[in-house]
């Protein structure tokens, strides 16, 4: 049975365990300070994952992260996702859950069809740390997979003092798409056919923006954006695709524009929904292969390495279909989807530890709050305040 929801003072919580590592702003100056906190890498080991395929020693396929990463951090085999009336056990709650340590904490902004265009109501991660510390929207960043444009929406959410002004970039190919049919539009760049094919495509595209928020990116990722087709080009067939894509631009992102907080949304465990066990289990390795690289890239880099956290989490578990023979299914409440783990490393965090306690996926938010040093006022519960050292 999953946890209840609980209320808790989380600022005062986040306030203490972010003291005992030193990084709390003073209430007046926070807005206009520098931030010297460590780096933090959120990676969400996305598409619905269940333990046994991923935290069991016995039957892992992330055997990085199951018998090196653990070493290094404190492994949490108990978190679980609150139940909730009306609440489904999906990628979208799971990572707005993340996000802004609430439950529900999305509004609907246009949803059609089986496109769901949410946006969190709550602060996400992104909006208290730039409303806290001065930095670039480039240094905050948030890597989507490609064919979840919805999921554009979480770098910022619709609460009256934070929103749009504090938002995340996006790295994703769908908005690299965007950058490069403008970019050709712009420049004139074809016959008239292939402007008007790529003026409606573009057209296409943007049905996913939210109305009045049109995105336009900072210079320093029109740079990035640039690079990337000066390296991989137009046709999408020479840079990675799926998860491995992510892993390719975060790598980028980390050596180009080093962001300070990063969230990188893995989602190819979900095509299991297509009935065939080893995409799901093919996928989780491949999650686990990014999560070496991603590692080894802050290990060897001079603003990454003994200054980085990482924070790899589930954004929903997995149960059995009771209605049709598709394993590994998650829309249905049951037990095990609201049943995930996660994993946590870095500077002062304790290491080779095991924290046999059950957690709530919503001390998250307030967990990375912790480390880096701001509140997160909104949460409805503390930081994890056990895991450090």
């Amino acid at each position: 049975m999953a946890i209840g929801r609980r209320t808790f003072t989380g600022g005062i919580a986040a306030s203490l365990a972010a003291a005992k590592l030193g990084f709390v702003p003073g209430a007046a100056e926070a807005a206009t300070r520098s931030y010297r906190g460590p780096n933090v890498v959120i990676v969400r080991f996305g598409g619905g994952v269940r333990r046994r395929e991923t935290v069991d020693p016995e039957h892992s396929f992330a055997p990085f992260l199951r018998h090196t990463l653990t070493k290094r951090g404190v492994l949490i085999p108990d978190v679980r996702i609150a139940e909730i009336d009306g609440m489904d056990t999906s990628h979208a709650e799971g990572t707005i859950n993340i996000l802004t340590g609430r439950y529900a904490a999305w509004r609907d902004a246009g949803s059609t069809g089986l496109t769901r265009k949410i946006v969190p109501a709550a602060p996400t991660l992104f909006e208290y740390f730039r409303k806290a510390f001065v930095v670039p929207a480039h240094q905050s960043l948030l890597i989507n997979g490609e064919d979840r444009p919805q999921e554009e929406f979480y770098s910022f959410g619709t609460h009256r003092h934070f929103g749009v002004a504090y938002r995340s970039e996006v790295l994703s190919l769908y908005r690299y798409k965007i950058w490069n049919l403008g970019r050709k539009l712009a420049r004139r760049d074809g016959s008239d056919e292939d402007l008007v094919a790529a003026s409606k495509k573009l057209a296409e595209l943007k049905e996913f923006e939210l109305f009045g928020h049109e995105h336009v990116p900072s210079e320093e990722i029109e740079k990035f954006w640039s690079g990337w087709r000066s390296e991989f080009g137009d046709s999408g067939l020479v840079n990675q695709r799926g998860d491995r894509l992510l892993t390719q631009l975060a790598l980028r992102a980390m050596k180009e524009l080093r962001p300070r907080l990063m969230m990188i949304n893995y989602q190819d465990p979900d095509y299991v929904h297509w009935g065939n066990a080893s995409h799901y289990t093919r996928a989780i390795a491949i999650i686990d292969d990014g999560l070496r690289q991603l590692v080894s890239a802050a290990d060897t880099s001079d603003h990454y390495r003994g200054r980085t956290v990482f924070v790899i989490l589930p954004d929903c578990g997995r149960d059995a279909n009771p209605l049709m023979d598709v394993p590994f299914q998650h829309h249905f409440n049951t037990r095990s989807a609201h049943e995930i783990w996660a994993l946590i490393l870095g500077p002062g965090i304790e290491k080779g530890r095991t924290l046999d306690k059950v957690q709530d996926q919503s001390m998250i938010a307030p967990t990375v709050g912790a480390v880096m040093g701001f509140r997160t006022g909104q949460a409805e519960t503390g930081p994890i305040s056990e895991i450090f050292s």
